[in-house]
């Protein structure tokens, strides 16, 4: 019943956060905000909003290794699984801006991670340095360079949608992520109890695989329809955001525990995962169908050490 109810969860998670950005876009798009606007602030948060509910119902709960386990577990799976697949469907071309931008950003979010973390515990403090650099990023990023995700036909179309309709979205997407979080962390625990594991391997893996379905499905779209860029944004961003609003979030309510397996082991393989990636794009402008591969396979000895 764990299992089926744990899939429960998950399945609310990622309907609960699309209910909630068609909603909040729409009644965006009826207020006169830029699809700009709507597309860094509302989808962004939209997709980020599983990951986020899980690590502070998780932090709030005393499991603070499904909370930390949710990010790290998030962000070697965005390199590894959704990167992997997505380049195998198609290569992706690198822009300049990529890497002059997203991916250093990423490598810093990740860095200032684990040394935030190195001590055993993100403080609050450290959680309000991660907000602030949410805020300032987010800020440096809306007015230097377009990054649209929500098109003005989006926006029209959100437009003609009854204003009950958008409302009734907002509530019910609020609500699913509220009581698909809790499923997520209640069932998350118990398996790992069951199984005598620890939940840390439980947070890092089918936890943060779960959460990070929404990345997985927008990247494999945008690699079916050959919008490359679209991709590896959509991964990246994610990274960095998974840090600096989710653990700075979650710090603020609820300074988080960092356990020593963490530091020595998942954190080790974020950093790694991330530094690879460097001569991967570097190399020609492009990931290729063979760096996918070796992503991919590198998970999988990820996993088989994890739980070996």
């Amino acid at each position: 019943m764990s299992y089926l109810l744990l899939a429960v969860g998950l399945l609310v998670l990622l309907f609960g956060g699309k209910f909630l950005v068609d909603g909040a876009s729409s009644i965006a798009s009826r207020l006169g905000l830029s699809p700009g606007l709507i597309g860094l602030t509302i989808v962004a948060f939209g997709t980020s909003a599983p990951e986020l509910l899980v690590s502070v119902t998780a932090a709030l709960k005393g499991s603070s290794d499904i909370a930390i386990g949710n990010v790290v577990g998030s962000n070697i799976s965005n390199i590894t699984l959704v990167l992997g697949i997505s380049v195998l469907i198609f290569p992706i071309y690198i822009e300049k801006s990529t890497l002059r931008l997203d991916y250093p950003f990423t490598l810093i979010s990740s860095l200032l991670f684990f040394v935030f973390a190195f001590n055993g515990l993100i403080s609050f403090v450290e959680g309000m340095v991660l907000l602030f650099c949410f805020v300032a990023l987010n800020w440096y990023f809306f007015k230097t360079i377009e990054r649209v995700e929500f098109s003005e036909a989006d926006a029209e179309a959100m437009k003609k949608q009854p204003v009950w309709l958008a409302i009734l979205q907002l509530a019910g997407g609020a609500a699913g992520l509220y009581f698909g979080s809790d499923l997520v962390v209640e069932n998350g625990t118990q398996i790992a109890q069951a199984l005598g594991i620890s939940e840390r391997i439980i947070g890092v893996t089918i936890i943060a695989i779960g959460t990070s379905l929404p990345e997985l499905v927008t990247s494999v779209l945008a690699a079916i329809k050959k919008e490359t860029a679209l991709a590896l944004g959509n991964i990246l961003g994610s990274n960095i955001m998974n840090v600096f609003s989710i653990i700075g979030f979650t710090a603020v309510i609820k300074p988080i525990p960092v356990t020593p397996d963490f530091i020595y082991s998942d954190f080790i393989w974020m950093l790694g995962f991330t530094l690879l990636l460097f001569p991967f794009m570097r190399i020609n402008y492009l990931i290729s169908r063979v760096n996918g591969a070796v992503l991919l396979v590198g998970y999988g000895i990820y996993l088989y050490l994890l739980i070996a």
